[in-house]
């Protein structure tokens, strides 16, 4: 069956786009300016993926706002909050609080027919030590689509399959540099995220056209066996996440001509900005330290780094490296390890 073949099936919808909107970096590149980001976003792409809601509880006030900013036929896909997954290891005897929270607060979504999916991204542990895994499937609520996506090499079994297929959720396929890309149909959608292939960290990649033809064929064959495809480009730095959505729609059939001139611009302005290690050192060499982290950082960030007190930092220097923790974040550099 041809392209045109699926995207004719009533059946199979289509939606492209990126994990989150709002980044500095994407000023430039992306957008003009810092302001109305998700206005010019939701003008180009017909979903996006939330991902603040994976580090604090969000109020309803919040989804609210998103519903009243989109487009009529805007989706929205939510993390599912760390408090459960990571803190709670998922356990639903453990995490009912943190549940019912994270389920009232995308309720305005789910009103207004605008929730894509929740997404559950497990924590990096081994199938045995979440022996309740079944359970906490059982305890989400129903009329909601799920997706579960592993951080585990043990996960990928047919029996986590089966257990999936059991409850209608989908496994994510991902593209990343721990997992292999496998595409396993589990629901009557599927959920695909573009982590990117760099090593630390993964996000800082640039996918080649070719990767991208690659991944544009297997999306063919998934859209010819579920009702609709949910797919998320999280390389966001430098704006790299939009331009290779933009991408990946021409490569579906699917760009229209606004799509095609945002591709151009946006493909432009990448090739005509320095490369970040050479301004970085430009900025080194002629302002110095200072300089050199507001290229690396951000303008923005460099100065919310200046507010923060001498009494939130605090360090260690060792032979083996250096040990740090700045307010609740902990830096570890291991000169041995290299890492």
């Amino acid at each position: 069956m041809s392209l045109e073949e699926y995207l004719d099936r009533p059946s199979c919808k289509v939606y492209i786009g990126t994990s989150g909107w709002d980044y500095e970096d994407w000023v430039g590149p992306f957008y003009d300016s810092d302001k109305g980001m998700f206005s010019h976003y939701a003008k180009l792409f017909n979903t996006v993926e939330v991902n603040s809601t994976f580090y604090a509880l969000m109020g309803e006030r919040f989804f609210e706002g998103l519903v009243r900013a989109a487009p009529p036929s805007f989706l929205f896909s939510v993390k599912m909050y760390r408090g459960i997954t990571h803190k709670k290891l998922l356990n639903p005897k453990h995490a009912e609080a943190e549940m019912e929270a994270f389920f009232k607060s995308i309720q305005p979504l789910a009103r207004h027919g605008k929730l894509g999916a929740v997404l559950i991204q497990m924590p990096p542990r081994a199938r045995g030590e979440i022996p309740w895994f079944r359970d906490f499937l059982d305890s989400l609520p129903k009329g909601f689509r799920y997706a579960v996506e592993f951080r585990d090499p043990s996960w990928l079994s047919e029996e986590s399959f089966r257990e999936l297929r059991d409850w209608g959720i989908a496994y994510v396929i991902v593209d990343e540099p721990l997992l292999p890309p496998l595409v396993e149909i589990t629901s009557d959608f599927a959920y695909v995220r573009w982590h990117g292939r760099g090593e630390r960290p993964w996000y800082y990649y640039h996918y080649t056209l070719n990767e991208l033809k690659e991944w544009a064929e297997r999306l063919k064959a998934v859209m010819g066996e579920v009702r609709l495809l949910l797919g998320y480009f999280n390389n966001h730095f430098r704006g790299f996440a939009p331009h290779n959505a933009l991408q990946m729609l021409v490569l579906l059939g699917l760009a229209s001509a606004k799509h095609r001139e945002a591709l151009a611009r946006i493909e432009a302005r990448l090739s005509s900005a320095p490369k970040v290690g050479e301004g970085a050192l430009r900025a080194l060499s002629e302002g110095g330290v200072g300089e050199a982290l507001k290229v690396l950082a951000g303008e923005k960030r460099f100065q919310r780094a200046l507010e923060i007190s001498d009494a939130e930092v605090s360090y260690r220097v060792s032979e083996r490296g250096v040990s740090a923790r700045v307010k609740a974040y902990r830096i570890e550099i291991d000169k041995l390890e290299k890492r």
